[in-house]
């Protein structure tokens, strides 16, 4: 199938079956959300891959959303809480380790970001860092789709029960989106059926030229 039929078949699933992504296909999602665009290149975002099912039975517990435990794995999209001087260093020494150039190359773009990026407040930073997560969601949705796997992006979960059971404060992070992943139970799930519903191309998008 081509990448618009993956798309077409793609939908927000409602339940999941019991079958697992084997560790090859989940590992393939993981590698495509890695190389999603984000500004600057500086990933101020972590993903956590959740498999087991008992910390997914806590995460679930009280929300109405069952894809959390239901699924095969929950994906969970935690943004930087601060950007710091460190986060900026160790970014400016990793493109100097993987590009095999000296680092003090990387001087002017240093200085771009830490003009650009700590001269705002942590919130600023911090929302900017939740808008890169979710370009990194929408690559994890199309990318789900081309390996053939169901997923559900979801807002509603108890961000701080997330944070205290992740422990992402130790790591200076904050859950801000989940993406249950895994295969849909076509039996039980009637959106499984359902023919996609979008606007037609000529209404949704105006050419200028």
């Amino acid at each position: 199938m081509n990448l618009i039929e993956n798309l077409n078949w793609r939908y927000a699933t409602k339940k999941f079956n019991d079958r697992r992504i084997s560790p090859e296909t989940i590992g393939k999602l993981i590698e495509a959300i890695n190389l999603s665009a984000t500004s600057t290149g500086i990933q101020p975002f972590r993903l956590l891959v959740i498999d087991h099912p008992e910390l997914r039975l806590q995460l679930a517990e009280g929300s109405f959303n069952s894809q959390i435990s239901a699924s095969s794995h929950l994906l969970v999209f935690a943004a930087f809480e601060k950007l710091t001087l460190q986060n900026i260093e160790d970014y400016m020494n990793h493109i100097a380790s993987v590009r095999g150039i000296d680092v003090d190359g990387l001087s002017d773009f240093k200085m771009a970001l830490v003009n650009g990026l700590l001269n705002r407040s942590d919130e600023e930073n911090f929302q900017w860092a939740t808008k890169q997560a979710y370009i990194a969601l929408g690559t994890a949705l199309i990318a789900a789709a081309d390996l053939k796997i169901d997923s559900t992006p979801m807002e509603g979960f108890d961000s701080e029960k997330f944070d205290r059971l992740l422990e992402l404060d130790k790591k200076g992070l904050k859950s801000v989106v989940t993406l249950a992943v895994g295969y849909r139970d076509e039996e039980n799930d009637v959106f499984a059926k359902f023919k996609k519903v979008r606007l037609p191309a000529e209404e949704f998008a105006t050419y200028i030229s």
